[in-house]
């Protein structure tokens, strides 16, 4: 160390420190003149005092942490070191180790992760300099703190005070009421500009109250979310950060809004203070949200934090929509003061049991009691209600079909049921409404894809007044609660004669042994040596458990499962309005968030997989027991298909995939390649009762669909 007496002379052109009574005459780093040369303090006396300070023997109330060992780092060196959840730069100076604060004092640079050069410690970042043990800057602008100091025999300790109690913060208190409002899930990616966000989230985690996935997209995380809003019917929360990872959620949010089901979006934002001049990864979330959320805010300093939380889950439970909420990245961590959060939505949500008008229900029980062959349509929206609507059908003895969102809804060994109606569905379903004389239609969108005639007297009953009669006129449109509708229907038609309605059973049963026998026949036929869809979905119909959750992707391979496989209790998830390919994989990994209890199912192709294949990886890492049934045809199939059926030439449809199956191996997973007929039935025994994610890789024929 340069003796008590001497003085130091700092270069303005460098930053180097020279020590002596006098400047050197040419910098022996820059080569600037003596005349660059400035007085810069008594450093020495500064050194002592410093090193005297950060010895804290005598301080009491200093917990001490070991950060590195006693040759860790060398004389001359830097490192970044953690201790209680901060982060310290630790250097090697002159034979002393001194314990700094880590973030440059000019834009929060990594000063562990810089070097020591002509006598200070540079920011990797912009060059600031700072003595490696008084932690003065070089240019006389602000320094950085120092703290206690420690050498010991295994190593380097820092002194740190008890912390005092951690201040409840704004993210604090959202999070607690997103957590009494009853959400219970949240899937997404932690990041830069949402950490006080996160630590919020972590807190609740740690009490029990809530689970988080980090996914490895957030296009992941909100195809999850809207998953578990399908299959519950309770809003689950997708977390990004600003900029880029916000602008992902979008996909799997429009996926939320179209087929009608709650989900909450929690997207960081950039300082307040830089929004508008084009920070980085700044966007304007506000205008990028509005059209896809029915509700979207941004959580300022000054805002009713409290009540933001509430009317986002107000909206997104009662619109059955999205609701987002926009965290700039000061306010997270801002202290909540004397606000509490709610016990939960007591109060602010109404009973949703609404009845139909009365003349509404006289029109359809006229309908209904005049009706010989009367046919029940169900769709998505009648998820939650199938009770009453399946004693309906038996009273009158008429068939059920359903739309493909709706497929399983009620059980293919039904008597009344008929399967899938539309482009994905049966003979069966089809004839049925066509030889109906009245269609009573339960939660369903009329969409171009099922095909609902417009030709025949149709009641449709739904909670969204909008969709009533949205394409063509109905007979009769009934705006109610769809379970209680039903019920009502059951009520008024208790009385009825027993004989007024033809028995469609028959016909029914002998409509579906014609359909199996075709599908025994579509099974043999073999083109090209790989397996088709019809072999597929046969083996899947007698192995997947009778209470799986099956979530199924967007392409050829979902035509032919809402074609071939035969549902009885299981449940059935898909991306419907909105028909994203990708859907698939994450929707499985909401289902088992939803239902870990349930055997979950993914059913994707080769191309869809392709899109989301790193969330093999997050099913690994939390140990979900999934079993996902990959049809790899090595081609986009549907696509081919429609370019042919527009008399254009298949193009740029191919796809040059991996061993799907050997990827599972290596990211850890059970991975089961099948070629051969003969393997199917076995490996999906095996993937079926695997403890952990598990994939099948079906070679299949992309013609035979």
């Amino acid at each position: 160390m340069p003796e008590a007496s001497q003085k130091a002379w700092r270069c303005t052109v460098c930053g180097y420190i020279h020590y002596g009574p006098e400047p050197p005459e040419v910098c022996p780093v820059c080569g600037a003149p003596a005349s660059e040369f400035e007085p810069y303090s008594d450093v020495p006396g500064d050194v002592e005092k410093a090193l005297k300070e950060q010895k804290g023997e005598s301080a009491e109330d200093l917990t001490w942490f070991r950060v590195a060992g006693p040759d860790e780092v060398p004389e001359g060196g830097a490192k970044k070191v953690t201790a209680a959840n901060r982060t310290f730069a630790l250097t090697h100076y002159e034979g002393n180790f001194s314990i700094l604060e880590h973030d440059c004092p000019h834009q929060g640079g990594p000063l562990g992760e810089g070097a020591i050069e002509n006598g200070l410690l540079r920011c990797p970042w912009h060059g600031w300099g700072f003595h490696p043990v008084t932690g003065k800057n070089a240019a006389g602008l602000d320094g950085v703190m120092t703290f206690p100091c420690q050498v010991r025999e295994d190593g380097v300790y820092v002194g740190l005070k008890q912390e005092r109690a951690p201040v409840k913060t704004v993210s604090d208190i959202m999070v607690e009421t997103m957590v009494n409002w009853g959400v219970r899930h949240v899937f997404g990616m932690v990041g830069h500009s949402n950490l006080g966000l996160a630590d919020a989230i972590r807190r609740q985690k740690k009490e029990g109250n809530i689970s988080f996935v980090g996914v490895r997209h957030e296009g992941a995380a909100a195809f999850a979310a809207s998953a578990y809003a399908k299959l519950t019917g309770k809003p689950a929360a997708c977390l990004s950060i600003a900029g880029p990872g916000a602008t992902n959620l979008l996909t799997g949010l429009w996926d939320a809004k179209l087929d009608r089901v709650p989900v909450l979006a929690l997207t960081g934002q950039v300082d307040t203070q830089v929004l508008g001049p084009g920070a980085f990864q700044e966007v304007d979330l506000a205008s990028a949200f509005r059209s896809v959320a029915a509700w979207s805010q941004t959580v300022l300093g000054s805002s009713n934090h409290v009540e933001l939380m509430n009317l986002a889950l107000k909206h997104a439970i009662l619109k059955r929509d999205v609701a987002h909420l926009i965290f700039p990245n000061e306010v997270q961590m801002q202290p909540a003061g004397e606000k509490e959060a709610p016990s939960g939505p007591e109060g602010r949500l109404p009973l949703r049991e609404i009845t139909p008008p009365r003349k509404a229900v006289e029109q359809a029980l006229d309908l209904l009691r005049n009706s010989r062959r009367p046919a029940i349509i169900v769709g998505h929206g009648a998820r939650f209600h199938m009770a009453p609507i399946t004693e309906l059908a038996e009273r009158m003895k008429c068939p059920v079909m359903t739309t493909f969102k709706g497929k399983g809804l009620i059980p293919d060994d039904h008597p009344l049921a008929c399967g899938v109606l539309g482009r994905s569905g049966t003979v069966i379903a089809s004839y049925s409404m066509q030889a109906a004389n009245v269609l009573l239609v339960f939660g369903a969108s009329f969409s171009r894809h099922t095909g609902i005639t417009s030709a025949k007297p149709t009641i449709q009953v739904d909670f969204d007044a909008t969709t009533l009669g949205k394409f063509h006129a109905v007979t009769v449109p009934v705006y109610g609660e769809i379970g209680v509708t039903a019920a009502l229907l059951n009520e008024e038609l208790a009385g009825a004669r027993g004989g007024q309605w033809e028995d469609q059973r028959p016909q029914i049963a002998e409509r579906w042994k014609t359909w199996r026998a075709e599908k025994k026949r579509r099974e043999e036929v073999d083109r090209t040596g790989r397996l088709n869809s019809a072999v597929v979905f046969a083996a899947m119909s007698r192995h997947v458990p009778e209470d799986a959750v099956i979530a199924v992707d967007v392409g050829n391979n979902t035509y032919s499962f809402g074609r071939y496989f035969e549902c009885k209790r299981q449940c059935i998830l898909m991306s419907g309005y909105l028909g994203s390919i990708g859907f698939g994989y994450p929707a499985a990994i909401g289902a088992w968030a939803a239902a870990p209890d349930r055997p979950i199912v993914a059913v994707t192709g080769d191309g869809g997989f392709g899109q989301y294949m790193g969330e093999l990886l997050t099913a690994v890492k939390y140990g979900m027991k999934i079993t996902h049934v990959l049809l790899n045809n090595n081609e986009l199939g549907k696509i081919s298909k429609e370019q042919r059926a527009a008399h254009l030439e298949v193009w740029e449809t191919s796809l040059h995939n991996p061993d799907f199956s050997r990827y599972a191996e290596i990211c850890g997973a059970m991975g089961i390649r099948v070629a051969n007929r003969s393997e199917l039935d076995d490996a999906l025994e095996k993937a079926l009762s695997h403890n952990g994610p598990s994939l099948v890789e079906v070679l299949t024929d992309p013609e035979l669909i």
